[in-house]
């Protein structure tokens, strides 16, 4: 069993992209087979097109972005929900005033991350 409080959780900047940070709620040592993080992308900021060895499960909480999956663009928003398959590349860019934020869950297992 785990109970956390989020606001204890520290918030990691990504390097890659503006104004994007992470929270890991649920690490793999917690966990046997998914991770739980939370993402936070600035108004204005970006996450670049890329793409990861693990498959994405994503919960949006806030905001809107323009989500680029395989080449295709869609306007997401929040209680939106989003599955990108392993291999598959893609980027977030941030729509409006409104920081975006949302929760991804991952399988625990080795993930490489790689620009497209």
């Amino acid at each position: 069993m785990l109970i956390k409080s989020i606001k204890n959780i520290q918030s990691t900047p990504i390097e890659a992209g503006s104004g994007a940070s992470m929270q890991m709620l649920i690490s793999p040592e917690d966990a046997p087979n998914f991770a739980m993080r939370k993402f936070t992308i600035k108004a204005g900021g970006f996450m670049p097109y890329h793409t990861n060895t693990v498959e994405h499960e994503q919960y949006v909480i806030k905001g809107t972005a323009k989500v680029n999956i395989a080449g295709k663009e869609s306007i997401v928003k929040k209680d939106d929900v989003i599955f990108i398959p392993a291999g598959v590349a893609h980027s977030y860019h941030i729509e409006g005033n409104e920081d975006y934020e949302f929760l991804c869950l991952v399988p625990n297992k080795t993930d490489k991350i790689e620009m497209a």
